[in-house]
């Protein structure tokens, strides 16, 4: 029963016929992860984990928050449809997490939210059954409204939200492919188009998300490498990365907050995104999670001084971060209950 109700949600994201043949025996199903068949069939698996931090204080001497509870989710998947010399295969990722504490009057504070999609389409061109001419089409964006909580009034001032920014990315060129794990892509020609709305894009003087002052899309046209891997470093810990790099032609000369040149007409001034992920199973359904994702892109300067929408000049001198300078950083650890699907 299992396996015909799984066989009938699979079919139901099927882009051709229904007599197609899905093919789900187990070890089929194993080698298509690692290897390329001429078969035609569907490949899925991933992982989702649900954490939650706690902690309470009364009349404690050292101090400290007196309650807070820490909540956030992993989603990281795919999804590929095999058909001979054909291949489609998804990827997604999403995170988010809230923060509670009694401080702030337990008033959530987001900690991570990233919705990150990737869809490639393509058909083997070599007898290997490893080089594909691949389409590639590529989402990024977030759930609910971000904000600034340095400032008193945060709520009433947002600066993102749902497809604002929304960063699309398509693009032609080859793929290597090894099963599911392995997949490097490269392409000459990729387009990336960043929108917002209006209002996030007058909060400060140079715009926001690479998007000029009062504008609502930003057009970039350049080359695109994106590489991601996925191996176990033990019976039980599974290690998945991916690395992606963004060449603009179309970059122009901008300027930081202190009227400094940059120079981003160089196509070697690429944009990086280094995206980090380990999956550690102590029990069938208890596990640690730890993940670290690195981004540069000139687009976003680190500004040590800024201008919010009244033009007060505010000195972000607390940023425990700030001599890392334009690089920007994420990191989650997560003890919680996951459940892995093959």
């Amino acid at each position: 029963m299992k396996r015909l109700v799984l066989s009938v949600a699979m079919l139901s994201f099927a882009p051709t016929n229904i007599n197609a043949q899905i093919t789900k025996v187990d070890d089929v199903k194993k080698s298509l992860e690692t290897t390329n068949r001429d078969t035609i069939a569907w490949a899925h698996g991933g992982v989702f984990n649900i954490g939650m931090n706690e902690g309470f204080l009364h009349n404690w001497s050292a101090g400290g928050e007196l309650a807070s509870v820490t909540i956030n989710g992993i989603f990281s998947g795919h999804l590929d449809r095999l058909h001979y010399r054909l291949i489609w295969s998804n990827n997604l990722d999403i995170n988010y997490g809230l923060t509670y504490a009694y401080s702030t009057s337990f008033i959530p504070h987001k900690t991570d939210d990233r919705i990150d999609f990737t869809s490639k389409y393509g058909i083997r061109i070599d007898s290997s059954k490893r080089f594909y001419f691949t389409g590639l089409f590529n989402l990024k964006t977030q759930f609910t409204k971000g904000y600034d909580y340095t400032l008193a009034d945060f709520r009433a001032k947002p600066t993102s939200d749902l497809f604002a920014p929304a960063y699309f990315t398509t693009a032609l060129g080859v793929e290597f492919r090894k099963g599911s794990d392995v997949s490097v892509f490269f392409s000459p020609l990729a387009g990336r188009l960043t929108v917002a709305d209006r209002k996030y894009t007058i909060l400060t003087a140079q715009g926001a998300f690479g998007i000029p002052y009062g504008k609502t899309q930003y057009y970039q046209f350049g080359a695109y490498f994106s590489g991601r891997d996925q191996f176990n470093l033990g019976k039980k810990t599974i290690y998945k990365m991916r690395l992606d790099i963004y060449s603009n032609y179309l970059a122009k000369d901008s300027k930081d907050d202190t009227g400094k040149v940059i120079k981003t007409d160089n196509p070697a001034n690429i944009s990086l995104l280094f995206d980090n992920l380990i999956s550690w199973k102590i029990t069938k359904s208890l596990n640690i999670t730890f993940g670290a994702t690195f981004i540069y892109d000139n687009n976003f300067p680190y500004l040590k001084t800024y201008k919010d929408s009244k033009t007060q000049q505010i000195v972000d001198k607390d940023d425990p971060g700030r001599n890392l300078g334009w690089l920007q950083i994420k990191q989650i650890f997560a003890l919680g209950l996951e459940y892995k699907f093959r």
